[in-house]
C-alpha cells in the first residue's frame, strides 16, 4: 500500500492495510510518515551491521527488583524506564514503537495494525499472529487486556496517563479495543500504543517453587518476556547482564533491523558519578557516555585514553525538546505557596557567575518547559495562545498578557544588587523581614530556611553557588546529599524541600503525559512526576486544552500558554541547557554514518568492531 492509500484520521495521516479498511500500520501526530507502511529499515542503520560482542555500561546505586511497574523497590538497570514502567525496556514490547528518525510517528510492534474513527473515541489494535514470549507461547489479546487493567491499578503514572480509558476488551481473536469517556483526544489512540504487554500467565504462574508469583511486590525472579533481550545473570545490586534472543520473534521488523547487534549488555552497579567517571577513563567497564559536566568536557579528558584516541569525543545537534532542568520548589509546603517568594528566589539566582565559573560558558539559560522547540513562549501572547489565555485572565498572574517572560541577568555589581534588592522587597511583602543577619516571618519570628536535597557528592557544586547567593538575603540553607536509593524513595514520596532536577524528556506532540507532571491529582499521587506540587485549576484547565487540541496549531498554541502561565508562577527556578550532545566513548564501536533525525544518537544502531572482523568482541 503506498502513501496516496493512506487514510486521513484525527491523530493524523497512517498507511492503510487496506483499500477502505480502516486499518492502519503506523500512525503520526505531526507530519506523514518518509517511511510510510513499508520499509526494510531506517535510512540511517546499516543494515549488515554484525552481531556479537558486549556492551558494558555502567549504573548508579543499586537495585532491588525486576518489576518496574510498581512504586515499591528499585528496578534494575534495562527494566523499563523507572518505576512505573513507561517503555518496554529491554525484555518487553509495546503495541506499537515510536520511531527513533521521525517526531510524532509510531509503527506497528506487537500490534501489526490499528485503527480508530474520526472522533478518536476509540481504537483497535489487531495483534501481529508472529508475536511470541520467550517460552513460545504467542502474545494474546488476553495479555494485552490484562496488562493494561493490572498496570493502572499498579502506579499512578499509568492511572494518570490512561484515565479516559474507560474499558478495553477483546473484539476478535487477536483484536482488543479500547473505548474512551471523551471524543476528540487526537494523542490518546496514538499513546494508547505505549502500552507495555506482560505476561499474563507467566504472572499468574508459579515459580521454581511452587510459589505463586504476585506483580503487585517486588521480584528477583527474571521474568518472561518478549523483546529482543532477557537476563542472563545478575548479582543483586551490583550488576546484571542482559542477553540478545537470536530467535526472538520481532528481531525481522523493519524498526528492528540494523539494530540491537550487541549479543551481551552488562551494567555495573557504582556508587556515584565520580566512581562512573573513574570507571569510563579505567575502560572495560563503561563504554560510552553523555557527558554532562562541561569543566570535564573542557578539561578532564586528558587522560591516556583520550590523548592516544582510544576515547573519542563528539559534539552533536540535539533535535530533541529540552524539558525543564531547574531548582524544583515544593510547593506543597507552605513556605512556597506565595508567589512572591517563589519569584524571589528566582531573582536570587546568578546563573551568569555559575556559567562563567563553573561551565565555562557552555549553557543556555533555560527559559521554557519545552525549550529548543516551537513549543516554547516567546515574546507576548499570539492570537492563537490569547484564544485560551483570555478566559482566565483574572485567575492567572497579568503579566502574561502584558509582558515577555525574561529572568534576571547578573551581568555586573549594580545588576547583582538590584536583582538581591528586588528579591527582599518580594519576601517583605510576602510578610518576611531581616531581623539581623536572618530573614524571618514577621509575625511568628520563625527563621526562613531551605534545605537542599541531592543524590551524589558533585551536586554540591550547582547546589552550593544558589545557597550562598540564598544566605545574602538571610536564608540559612542546608545541603544534604543522601544514597540514589533514598533519594529516589523521597522524589517518589515528595519529602524534599528543594532539589536540582531535569524532568522527563518532553515530545514535540504533548499530550497526557502533561496531567502527571502537573495536574492538581499529581500532585498528590506519590510516584507521580509532579515534583513541585503544582495544584492548580487552571494549570489542570490549560493541560486538559493539550490533550483535547483539534489540531496542531491548536496543539502548539495551548502548550505555549500552559508554558508561559508556568513561568509566570514561578513554581520552579530555572537553570540551564545546551542544544548539543556530548557523547564520548571507546574506539570499540562502528557507527552508521549519519544519525537519527530525531533521536540525535542512537547506540542500539551501533556494532563492535570487532564483531565484523572475526576478531574476539568485548
Amino acid at each position: 500500500m503506498t502513501p496516496s492509500d493512506a487514510a486521513s484520521t484525527g491523530a493524523g495521516a497512517s498507511a492503510a492495510t487496506g483499500a477502505d479498511s480502516g486499518w492502519v500500520t503506523w500512525d503520526t501526530l505531526i507530519r506523514p510518515s518518509k517511511y510510510a507502511d513499508s520499509f526494510p529499515h531506517y535510512d540511517y542503520v546499516n543494515p549488515d551491521a554484525p552481531k556479537g560482542g558486549t556492551l558494558n555500561q555502567v549504573a548508579i546505586g543499586s537495585f532491588d527488583s525486576f518489576n518496574p511497574f510498581i512504586v515499591r523497590g528499585t528496578a534494575a538497570a534495562g527494566m523499563s524506564a523507572g518505576n512505573g514502567g513507561f517503555g518496554g525496556g529491554l525484555i518487553y514490547e509495546t503495541l506499537t514503537e515510536q520511531s527513533t528518525d521521525e517526531p510524532g510517528v509510531s509503527y506497528g510492534l506487537i500490534a501489526e495494525a490499528m485503527k480508530f474513527p474520526e472522533d478518536d473515541s476509540w481504537v483497535k489494535f489487531r495483534i501481529n499472529p508472529n508475536a511470541r514470549w520467550h517460552d513460545g507461547e504467542p502474545i494474546t489479546a488476553d495479555d494485552v487486556i490484562w496488562s493494561f487493567d493490572t498496570l493502572r491499578e499498579l502506579h499512578p503514572q499509568w492511572n494518570a496517563y490512561y484515565r479516559n480509558v474507560v474499558k478495553a476488551e477483546k473484539t476478535g481473536e487477536r483484536e482488543v479495543t479500547f473505548t474512551f469517556d471523551q471524543k476528540g483526544n487526537r494523542e490518546l489512540p496514538h499513546i494508547m500504543g505505549d502500552l507495555v504487554v506482560v505476561p499474563r500467565h507467566w504472572w499468574e504462574g508459579t515459580d521454581a517453587s511452587g510459589k505463586k508469583r504476585d506483580i503487585t511486590q517486588p521480584t528477583l525472579e527474571p521474568p518472561l518476556g518478549s523483546a529482543l533481550y532477557k537476563i542472563d545473570s545478575f548479582s543483586t545490586g551490583s550488576s546484571i547482564i542482559w542477553a540478545r534472543v537470536p530467535d526472538a520473534w520481532s528481531k525481522d521488523l523493519p524498526q528492528n533491523v540494523g539494530r540491537h547487534n550487541f549479543d551481551r549488555m552488562k551494567f555495573v552497579y557504582l556508587r556515584d558519578s565520580n566512581a562512573s567517571w573513574e570507571a569510563f577513563k579505567k575502560g572495560g567497564l563503561d563504554d560510552w557516555r553523555v557527558e554532562n559536566i562541561s569543566r570535564r568536557w573542557a578539561e578532564g579528558y586528558d587522560f591516556p585514553a583520550a590523548q592516544n584516541g582510544q576515547v573519542i569525543k563528539k559534539e552533536i545537534h540535539s533535535p530533541s525538546v529540552e524539558s525543564m532542568q531547574a531548582y524544583v520548589l515544593n510547593n506543597r509546603l507552605p513556605k512556597f505557596q506565595d508567589r512572591r517568594v517563589r519569584q524571589a528566589l528566582t531573582l536570587a539566582f546568578n546563573f551568569e557567575e555559575m556559567n562563567r565559573t563553573l561551565f565555562y560558558n557552555s549553557y543556555k539559560r533555560i527559559t521554557s518547559y519545552f525549550a529548543n522547540s516551537e513549543l516554547a513562549a516567546t515574546g507576548l501572547p499570539s492570537e492563537g495562545e490569547l484564544k485560551f489565555l483570555e478566559p482566565l485572565r483574572g485567575q492567572i498572574p497579568d503579566e502574561v498578557f502584558t509582558k515577555e517572560f525574561t529572568l534576571p541577568v547578573y551581568d555586573d555589581a549594580a545588576a547583582t544588587r538590584e536583582h538581591l534588592r528586588q528579591a527582599l522587597d518580594l519576601f517583605k511583602q510576602a510578610g518576611y523581614e531581616l531581623k539581623g543577619t536572618s530573614l524571618v516571618n514577621a509575625k511568628t519570628g520563625e527563621p526562613f530556611t531551605i534545605e537542599f536535597l541531592g543524590d551524589d557528592p558533585t551536586d554540591s557544586r550547582t547546589l552550593e553557588p544558589f545557597a550562598r547567593q540564598l544566605q545574602r538575603l538571610g536564608i540559612k540553607t542546608n545541603i544534604r546529599i543522601i544514597d540514589t536509593n533514598q533519594y529516589v524513595e523521597r522524589m517518589t514520596n515528595f519529602d524534599f524541600e528543594v532539589m536540582a532536577a531535569k524532568y522527563y524528556p518532553q515530545s514535540l506532540s504533548p499530550g497526557n503525559e502533561q496531567r502527571d507532571f502537573w495536574s492538581s491529582k499529581a500532585a498528590d499521587s506519590p510516584g507521580s512526576r509532579n515534583y513541585a506540587g503544582i495544584k492548580s485549576p487552571v494549570i489542570d484547565k490549560l493541560v486538559d486544552t493539550i490533550v483535547y487540541a483539534d489540531n496542531r496549531d491548536d496543539l502548539v498554541a495551548a502548550t505555549r500558554a500552559l508554558d508561559r502561565v508556568m513561568l509566570w508562577e514561578y513554581y520552579v527556578v530555572p537553570q540551564w541547557y545546551k542544544d548539543t550532545i556530548w557523547l564520548a566513548y571507546w574506539n570499540k564501536f562502528g557507527m552508521p554514518e549519519t544519525a537519527p533525525e530525531y533521536a540525535g544518537i542512537d547506540p542500539y544502531s551501533w556494532w563492535i568492531k570487532d564483531a565484523a572482523s572475526g576478531g574476539t568482541p568485548q
